[in-house]
């Protein structure tokens, strides 16, 4: 959806900072919280911004993923929007509901961008394309929202999944893509898939599988679940040659020293989206 003025609605004074949750109107069992740069509210001509989705992991950590791209927003004029999934919809504990994108009567992927439009009609801002990122939970997510609206994306950062859907027609969802359309109504646009830069960050001892290796009593598991590789590191760089495999471009970074600590990757994705958030400036201009 594009910025118009007509669509600007007086901001409030929780609208603006870092906000607290928002109940999302199409579905109030979800909500997000935002980081909205003070500049915007003041600005006649919003058709630069831009919004940035930081997508929670397992920990559903979602304010401080959002609190960790203030800085970005405020220097490249952005919003960050930051989604909450919670644990136990639907069945109680229930930890990994959104990671396939769909669980019972609900759409997770269908919910953020109603989140993203959400917010693109109260401040009047282009979310017609948006960057994503997402770490370990947050990683499966949108790695697999890319699959399906690459459409939507301006730019992805996948950061440490701990399990992986490649594009194979030989398997069926979620390992494999040959039954997307029967699943989840969509069919992969590859062309649109290669217009989408596309990250991947994970820590160079990103290495325990615990949490990652499925058995059969798990509820995700199917066969080929674990196929990808042991760890996570093995796992995205399956991912990484899948994609190039499909002429889809990758930038990885391995970052020395760290685990499976979200927080501590966020340099190169910031870099990153910096990069990409630039480079659309300039093509603006020109």
């Amino acid at each position: 959806m594009k910025a118009t003025k007509e669509l600007m609605m007086p901001l409030g004074y929780y609208d603006v900072g870092a906000t607290p949750f928002f109940a999302l109107q199409a579905d109030q069992r979800v909500s997000y919280c935002l980081y909205v740069p003070r500049a915007l509210a003041e600005a006649q001509d919003r058709s630069a911004w831009r919004l940035i989705v930081a997508m929670h992991g397992t920990g559903r950590t979602a304010t401080t993923y959002r609190d960790k791209f203030a800085d970005l927003a405020e220097r490249e004029r952005c919003i960050v929007l930051a989604p909450l999934f919670p644990v136990g919809l639907i069945e109680p504990e229930e930890l990994s509901n959104y990671k396939r994108l769909k669980f019972h009567d609900m759409r997770f992927d269908l919910l953020l961008l109603a989140m993203v439009d959400e917010v693109g009609r109260k401040y009047g801002i282009d979310v017609s394309r948006f960057l994503l990122f997402g770490f370990s939970g947050g990683g499966q997510f949108v790695h697999r929202v890319f699959l399906l609206h690459p459409h939507r994306l301006a730019a992805v950062s996948i950061g440490a999944p701990g399990n992986v859907t490649l594009l194979d027609d030989t398997r069926d969802w979620w390992v494999g893509t040959r039954n997307l359309q029967a699943e989840l109504g969509a069919d992969v646009d590859l062309a649109a898939m290669r217009r989408v830069p596309v990250h991947m960050v994970v820590g160079a001892e990103d290495t325990e599988t615990w949490e990652i290796t499925l058995k059969p009593h798990h509820s995700a598991w199917m066969e080929g679940a674990n196929d990808a590789g042991a760890t996570r590191i093995d796992r995205l760089a399956t991912l990484k040659a899948n994609y190039e495999q499909h002429g889809i471009a990758v930038r990885q970074d391995i970052v020395p020293g760290i685990g499976h600590e979200g927080w501590k990757t966020l340099e190169p994705v910031i870099a990153f989206f910096t990069a990409v958030l630039q480079d659309g400036a300039k093509r603006s201009v020109a």
